[in-house]
Parts: structure tokens; C-alpha cells; sequence
């Protein structure tokens, strides 16, 4: 039987239209990325880039930012993968009009002009406004843990940064006298690697010690805040005639008592051992069974209590002070925190998110704190001025916070209205299926949280706080999951923050894309 294939003619003349235009779908992502581009204002990247003088011509800077665009909104942001791209993939090269822009050109152009293109996510706000994309009933705010450009092995102590300081410069000089004397006037070989740019290293190190001379001040002014307050707690205490706590008491035990319990016991056991062994060597040699050991329970239980009391007990005002944690900072991105993540601790930021109900993410911040209770009052104020960069003036109706923004400040702050849950998602579900439904209106003598716990356990505040996962959890899921942005590919709080609203600008831009194009099929 003959058989029938295509023809396989890699002689085959270049078959492509000659308008790279046509190389793409007219539905394509690409050229969405590229009205963006059009419709956006892009004065301020033309106003800083010199575009005359000696020395080759520049790329246009609207062309590298459409570029960025693209890459994030398909998941891509390594500088080195996107030259190749524009090389390989028929979009990225529709986008470059088949320039091939180097990885450095990209690297520095997004460093060059982070602010610029920070300033790009209010540009996406104002066209998700103009196609009825930015409602504002209901916003979910919430934060995600984003792994910094460092390792958690360089977080480094003052000592250990001047040690190291002291072995580069001893290095730098031993090698130096090694070398005039091994070379003479000769060039000789280049330095160690840890030394081939100590200017860089030198500033770097420089960095980090400022960061930690900044971390220390706030170490010693939390210390002194804590010192205060315990201070005058024991005023007020003396004032009311309670004094100075005595030794720990537990009714009529004591810790001395619950000591000498255990110093008995010990002893108690140790006689009946010796008592043991004289017994079973006089067992074995009558050829006689050997006897159980004694019973260690007394003594085993004297332990437990002793150690149960101390665990009890608060320590005593007398005794010596634990010695403070020695302050560290990350010498690879000082800026950068030890942060606690659903995976375990990571060297990272705090990226917060404000979304509306269609998903478009409206506000969008990076922090170095790891606690989301301290970016409660800041996300509302940023989501206002986000919202009022971008034109839009309507009021915001809801704000949803999980219970990780939980505070009596935070719920009495001025501001939009807000549900922040006073507990895990999970427990307000039981409380309502075991409870049912709260009525009315709360106790007018209630704190703000009774309050709070009240409204949600109503069945209007219940559904409305249902819809936060449902809001904000997608959001992350998209860009952690989908897209890959599990970590930041720039060092520096600035520089993360920059990265960070490209991120869901680009998002945003997918999602416009997404809600704007026509459904197959469908006049």
C-alpha cells in the first residue's frame, strides 16, 4: 500500500505575508497590549530618553514597555527569555517589530523607568473605568507573602558585617602583596570573585549596615515603649494596693515545695535502686527469678508537676532579663524581611491587593511589614487615591478584610464602610450553622467588636463577607499559580513595588482583554 504524507521541503522559500501584521489572529493579545499602549500616556518614558546626539538610535521606549506588558501578562519577566522570544515567538516579534532588543536594554529599561511604569497601573485603571470593568460595591483587600531576590542566609549581624568588611580588606591586601611579589610590575591574574568589584561590594555592605542601624533604633524604641508600660502597670498596681507581686504561689503549693517534692522522690528512688540491684545479684546467684525494678511513677510524676508550676508561672520582676535577639539584616536586599508564608518562613515582602467584584485589581502596594493589621488604614487610603487618579469619583461601597486586619482601630477608623472578620473564615461558618442568625441591631453599649462579630453573624453581613474569597483569592491564585509570581525579580522595596503593580497592570490588562473581546459565534 503506497503511502500518502505531507511534503517535508526544508528548502522551502520564506512563505510568511510580508506584513507582520498578518503573521496574528486580529484577536490576538498582542496587538490588545499594543492599543493599550496607544491609548495610555507615555509622555514622561519620551521626555527622559534622549533621542539625539552622537551614538547608535535608541529603541523606542513604547515599543520595550509593550514588550514588558505582554511578557507579565503571559508569565514572563526574565529579561534573557524575552530576547529570545523576540527572536522565536511570532507575538513577541509583532511587538518588536522583529527587533531583537538585548537582555540588558530590557533589565535597564525596567530599572530606568520603574517609576514611570508604576505609574502605568493607574494609565489601566482609567481604561478598565471606561469599559464599565471598575465597580465598586464590593472590594476585597487582602496580602500575599512574594519571596525577595535573596537568600535568607545573607541576614547578617553588625559583627558579622564588620567581619566581613575586615576579611575583604585583608584579603584584598594579602593578595595584593602576593601578586607584587609573585608578578612584580606585571598585570598577574584577576582578583577572587567576592572581590572583582569592591566598590559594588563596599556599597552593598554600606547598605545594609544603614538598614540595620535603622532596624536597631526601632528595636531600642519598641524596648523603651515596653519598658514604659511595664512601668507604669506596676505604679497603677502599687497605687490600687496590690505591691509587688511575692514568690509563685499556687494556692498552698509553691515552688519551693514542688522542689523539694522531686529532690525527695529522687532520693526515694535512688535507695530503692541500690536496694534493687543488692536483691537481684542475690537473685542470680541463688539461680532465683530477678525482681521488677522499683516504680519510677513518684518520682516521674514530681517532675511533671514541678515543670507543669514553672510553665504556669509568670516570671519573677527579680529575675535576670532573657538577652535580646541579636539584629539582622539581609545584605543581598536589606529592605527585604524574614516573613512568615503559608509554605514556611521566607525572605520576602508583603505585597497587598485591593480587588473589585470583576476581578480588575484596583490598588496595589508592597511593605515591609509582615503584619496585614498594620496595612489596614494604608490599603484604604491607597485604594481611594488609586481610584482617584484614575478618575473615578463614585464612593466605594464595601471594604472585606479577613481577620488577619482585625483591630478596635482599624474597625473604627474613618473611612469607606468595611466587614473585617473577627475569625478564620472557617469558624464563622460553624458559628453561624451551630447559632443561626443574628437579628436587629447590636447592643448600643457594645464595643466595636461585639459590634463587628455581630454584623457578620447577621445573614446580610454573612453573605457579603462570603464574597471575599471569592474576590481576592482568584486574584492570587492567578498570579501565583497561573503566571508564576511567586517572587520578585528586583531588590529594594521601590524597585519590588514597581514589579509589583506591573504585575496586576498587566493582569488588569489580561482581564480586559478577556471581558472585551467578542465571543465567538455571537453577533
Amino acid at each position: 500500500m503506497a503511502l500518502s504524507y505531507k511534503p517535508v521541503d526544508r528548502d522551502q522559500l520564506f512563505l510568511l505575508p510580508p506584513d507582520i501584521r498578518k503573521w496574528l489572529p486580529e484577536d490576538h493579545l498582542a496587538f490588545f497590549v499594543l492599543d493599550v499602549v496607544e491609548r495610555i500616556d507615555t509622555g514622561a518614558l519620551h521626555d527622559s530618553h534622549p533621542n539625539d546626539g552622537a551614538g547608535r538610535q535608541a529603541y523606542d521606549p513604547e515599543m520595550l514597555l509593550a514588550l514588558l506588558l505582554y511578557a507579565y501578562a503571559t508569565g514572563e519577566r526574565s529579561s534573557r527569555r524575552i530576547e529570545r522570544l523576540c527572536e522565536m515567538d511570532l507575538a513577541f516579534r509583532v511587538i518588536a517589530a522583529n527587533h531583537r532588543p538585548d537582555h540588558t536594554t530590557l533589565a535597564r529599561f525596567r530599572a530606568e523607568k520603574a517609576a514611570n511604569i508604576a505609574a502605568l497601573f493607574t494609565e489601566v485603571l482609567r481604561l478598565c473605568r471606561e469599559a464599565g470593568l471598575l465597580s465598586l460595591g464590593v472590594i476585597a483587600v487582602d496580602g500575599t507573602k512574594l519571596k525577595a531576590n535573596a537568600s535568607k542566609r545573607a541576614n547578617r549581624t553588625r559583627d558579622q558585617i564588620d567581619a566581613e568588611v575586615e576579611r575583604l580588606m585583608a584579603e584584598a591586601a594579602a593578595t595584593d602583596a602576593e601578586e607584587d611579589a609573585t608578578y612584580g610590575e606585571r598585570r598577574g591574574d584577576e582578583l577572587p570573585e567576592d572581590l572583582a568589584d569592591p566598590r559594588r561590594r563596599k556599597a552593598r555592605l554600606d547598605a545594609a549596615l544603614e538598614a540595620l542601624g535603622r532596624k536597631q533604633a526601632d528595636t531600642r524604641a519598641a524596648e523603651e515603649a515596653a519598658e514604659a508600660k511595664r512601668a507604669e502597670l506596676e505604679r497603677r498596681s502599687t497605687e490600687r494596693g496590690i505591691g509587688v507581686p511575692g514568690p509563685p504561689r499556687r494556692g498552698s503549693v509553691t515552688l519551693e515545695r514542688l522542689e523539694a517534692e522531686l529532690a525527695a522522690s529522687q532520693a526515694a528512688y535512688a535507695a530503692r535502686f541500690a536496694e534493687w540491684k543488692i536483691r537481684s545479684s542475690a537473685a542470680r546467684a541463688r539461680g532465683e527469678p530477678v525482681p521488677l525494678p522499683p516504680n519510677r511513677h513518684r518520682k516521674a510524676n514530681a517532675r511533671r508537676r514541678l515543670e507543669a508550676f514553672k510553665a504556669s508561672t509568670p516570671p519573677s520582676p527579680t529575675s535576670a532579663p532573657e538577652p535580646p535577639r541579636p539584629v539582622k539584616v539581609n545584605v543581598t536586599d536589606p529592605d527585604s524581611q524574614i516573613m512568615k508564608a503559608p509554605g514556611g518562613w521566607v525572605q520576602g515582602y508583603n505585597a497587598q491587593a485591593a480587588v473589585n467584584d470583576g476581578g480588575i485589581v484596583v490598588s496595589a502596594r508592597v511593605t515591609t511589614s509582615h503584619s496585614d493589621t498594620e496595612q489596614c488604614q494604608p490599603m484604604m487610603r491607597a485604594t481611594r487615591e488609586d481610584l482617584d487618579a484614575a478618575g473615578v469619583t463614585e464612593p466605594i461601597g464595601t471594604l472585606l478584610f479577613d481577620a488577619g486586619y482585625c483591630s478596635e482601630a482599624n474597625i473604627t477608623a474613618p473611612g469607606p464602610e468595611r466587614l473585617i472578620a473577627t475569625a478564620k473564615s472557617w469558624k464563622l461558618r460553624r458559628q453561624a450553622r451551630e447559632q443561626g442568625f443574628a437579628e436587629g441591631e447590636p447592643d448600643p453599649g457594645a464595643s466595636a467588636l461585639r459590634q463587628m462579630e455581630h454584623r457578620l453573624r447577621t445573614e446580610e453581613g454573612s453573605t457579603l463577607y462570603g464574597l471575599r474569597q471569592t474576590i481576592v483569592e482568584p486574584a492570587f491564585g492567578d498570579l501565583k499559580e497561573n503566571l508564576g509570581y511567586r517572587s520578585f525579580a528586583r531588590r529594594g522595596l521601590e524597585a519590588c513595588d514597581a514589579e509589583w503593580k506591573l504585575m496586576c497592570a498587566a493582569k488588569n490588562i489580561a482581564k480586559l482583554f478577556r471581558a472585551t473581546r467578542p465571543i465567538p459565534g455571537l453577533a
